[in-house]
């Protein structure tokens, strides 16, 4: 049964719009690509003309007043693309948007009403959870706590160092700049109204860099229905530097966090069972064609050795699955996994670890 190609916009054309979505759109015979919208002068016309996308805008309201088209991809300042992302949910359209969706709880349940209300759909840019390295540990982590092979799940971690994660760009891919003298304007300010001014620019660093740590662990430990809580916290003065246990489902979860000066990517999740464990490790975020790797640990019994055996999903890029994923939802009207309403969780979780790292 063929489907007819989605009809397709971005929003914004910075460097990861460039490098990575605005490619893997162009690139998918489900897409349609229709056309670039960014307020920054002279820049859509670039990289439209660069990649044959026939049409450019001014603004997302442009977009919006378009009919002919009924998708959007949405990337840009981190409390900006959250009104952006609402506005075309209010115009009807479907929304594709990296993450954070939004930079306060006010903020997120606004773009899940507008989205109710409206009819539209939005999915959050958790490339993680289309890894297909990630999906082998998901699909294995289910076996064993149905099978209770492995015994009980006694902890889940993610090791979220990170370090140089455009370390596997190839060096031939240009990335276009504005015109001297065109600036973006500010965006608005939709921060918590608790948070101190002073903390903001760390709560904001910790929310669009770790929130992708949190929603993995989520994913993995299937939690559907947002019930994952906050118990401890310990970061550092610097606000990123640190612990964060999680209760997830009953199982306790930590966040691991700070960044590194490797030129590598260190980012690891294990899932630990009483019998054994199992761990992918994720690739440098530009690295295409190569998912997390997998490693599987049995503990072994009286009777049997203990075996560690290590898998290799096919080649494949996260961020291209993500997109084609999204393509494919918006076309059979299926839910997205990544959805607005699931990510409004992963928020209220930033929310709350900010409030017990301030003391407030």
């Amino acid at each position: 049964m063929s489907f007819a190609k989605v009809r397709f916009a971005y929003v914004g054309c910075g460097f990861v719009a460039q490098n990575i979505h605005i490619p893997n759109f162009v690139s998918l015979p489900e897409c349609e690509f229709i056309g670039l919208a960014e307020v920054q002068p002279g820049l859509a016309e670039q990289v439209a003309g660069h990649y044959g996308i026939p049409r450019t805008y001014a603004s997302h309201e442009e977009i919006c007043s378009d009919d002919s088209i009924e998708a959007v991809g949405v990337s840009g300042p981190y409390a900006l693309q959250g009104q952006i992302a609402r506005d075309l949910l209010r115009a009807g359209k479907h929304v594709f948007m990296e993450k954070p969706m939004a930079v306060s709880i006010r903020q997120a349940q606004s773009i899940v009403d507008t989205a109710k209300s409206s009819g539209a759909r939005c999915m959050v840019g958790y490339m993680k959870r289309y890894d297909a390295g990630n999906l082998r540990i998901k699909e294995l982590c289910d076996e064993w706590r149905a099978s209770g092979e492995m015994g009980r799940l006694l902890l889940a971690r993610n090791h979220g160092f990170g370090g140089n994660w455009v370390w596997a760009q190839d060096p031939n891919v240009r990335t276009f700049v504005a015109p001297s003298g065109s600036v973006p304007p500010p965006a608005p300010d939709e921060c918590p109204e608790w948070m101190p001014d002073e903390a903001r620019a760390a709560y904001l660093n910790y929310l669009q860099q770790w929130t992708h740590n949190i929603n993995l662990l989520r994913f993995f430990l299937d939690d559907h229905e947002g019930k994952a809580r906050v118990t401890s916290v310990q970061l550092d003065a610097d606000g990123h530097t640190g612990l964060v246990v999680l209760d997830v489902n009953g199982t306790r979860a930590v966040v691991e966090s700070a960044y590194t000066r490797f030129h590598a990517w260190d980012e690891h999740t294990q899932l630990y069972f009483e019998g054994g464990w199992l761990q992918t490790s994720a690739p440098p975020l530009l690295q295409k064609g190569v998912p997390a790797t997998i490693e599987i640990y049995r503990g072994g019994s009286l009777t049997t050795l203990p075996m560690l055996t290590r898998e290799q999903a096919s080649p494949s890029w996260a961020y291209r699955e993500e997109a084609r994923t999204f393509l494919g939802l918006v076309r059979s009207g299926e839910a997205f996994p990544s959805s607005a309403q699931d990510t409004l969780t992963d928020v209220r979780l930033c929310e709350d670890i900010y409030r017990i790292h301030l003391g407030l």
